[in-house]
């Protein structure tokens, strides 16, 4: 079994070597190399195997991994293309209806107030490096579709952020209306002036820097400028309350329009490396056997996940004039759970408001969703592509 008493180049080894039998798994079945690397995760992870354990160094790789995926997505994405109301719209029904559904199931179940408030808010979140990283193995990210999905997994990571806020200070008796507009305020800010100042002032430092590195013979250091900045806006975003990986992903979007491309193909292969490991590890991470003991819980909460930002996502951009094939393709493109989910069952079982049953319910539901969507995603554009032949 993997332990933090393994040296760090083993645990690396080890990690892609799984992440390559992913790779031919998903191959082999016809399926997203995220399916593939997530089910070894499974298969070795304590679920099944035992051979490898979530540790504190597969967790920090894990985070880099994430933040140079999301940095490559957003320097393939213009930001006026993701900021539009159907985006907006979509996150908003997002977050709301799964909030409703999963209050009401947990409640249904028997669960406290309180208990029933964060499983409504662990439902809220939609990861946006799983549906990402998806369309982009498909050459899909300049379409229309993935431009409304990945805008609205952006603004929904804002929404579930307040509504983890709001849930937190609510159970702690301290709920703020002011401090709520406050976290707002400063997330909605770091967005917009983020990217303002990326494409004003990084992006010209960055040029000045290729400049400096080409009469000097020193190409790699324009990469490492880049680099350097999406970990900077990652730094940023954490203090502002939102993930570190959208920070990545503003920074990508703020150095789309640059004219070095040259740091681009570096960005490429450290993702190819560590966001294996990433998803991988979302497969090590849960324990199916903790969460053995509520299993109707458990079918039932994944299918509320599914059916609120399936539908919601779905119908909304149907009244938004989208086509309906497109609108299913968004509609299952919000469905995966991320981070926020896993951080608000954190939060909950740490101040004692929900028990280990719940807290593991939540983990398998959003590896269940996260399974879910790339796979009918994926079978929809081959379809669409064998139908336009």
């Amino acid at each position: 079994m993997m332990d933090n008493s393994l040296n760090i180049e083993l645990q690396i080894s080890l990690l892609l070597f799984v992440s390559l039998v992913g790779h031919l798994i998903a191959q082999r079945i016809g399926q997203s190399i995220v399916v593939g690397e997530i089910f070894v995760g499974i298969l070795v992870g304590p679920s099944l195997l035992g051979w490898i354990t979530y540790t504190d160094f597969i967790a920090s790789t894990a985070t880099i991994g994430a933040i140079f995926l999301l940095f490559a997505v957003g320097l393939q994405t213009r930001m006026k293309d993701i900021s539009n109301l159907t985006s907006l719209l979509v996150a908003l029904i997002g977050v709301i209806i799964p909030w409703i559904g999963g209050y009401f199931l947990a409640a249904a179940f028997g669960y406290n107030a309180v208990s029933a408030i964060y499983v409504g808010t662990a439902l809220t979140a939609t990861s946006v490096a799983i549906t990402a990283h998806v369309l982009k193995e498909m050459g899909k990210l300049d379409t229309s579709t993935s431009k409304i999905i990945i805008g609205a997994a952006v603004v929904d990571d804002v929404l579930g952020l307040l509504a983890l806020s709001i849930t937190t200070d609510f159970v702690s008796h301290e709920f703020n209306a002011l401090s709520i507009f406050k976290i707002a305020i400063i997330a909605i800010s770091f967005l917009f002036f983020g990217v303002y100042l990326g494409m004003n002032f990084f992006a010209r430092k960055l040029e000045y820097l290729y400049d400096w590195s080409q009469k000097n013979n020193m190409p790699m250091m324009t990469f490492i400028g880049a680099v350097t900045i999406a970990f900077f806006y990652s730094v940023v975003a954490e203090i502002a309350g939102l993930s570190g990986i959208v920070g990545a992903f503003i920074a990508g979007v703020s150095l789309e329009n640059s004219n070095i491309k040259c740091f681009r193909v570096g960005a490429s292969y450290l993702e190819a490396i560590f966001a294996s490991i990433f998803f991988v590890s979302l497969g090590i991470l849960v324990d199916l056997h903790a969460a053995s003991g509520a299993v109707v819980f458990v079918l039932a909460l994944t299918v509320v996940a599914i059916l609120t930002k399936f539908l919601g996502g779905y119908f909304t951009s149907m009244i938004m004039g989208v086509g309906h094939t497109d609108s299913v393709i968004i509609g299952l493109g919000i469905v995966p759970r991320g981070e926020i989910a896993m951080i608000a069952a954190l939060i909950g079982l740490n101040a004692g408001v929900i028990g280990q049953e719940i807290y593991s319910s939540i983990l398998v539901m959003s590896l269940i969703t996260t399974i879910f969507a790339p796979i009918f995603i994926t079978r929809i554009y081959e379809k669409r592509a064998h139908s336009d032949v």
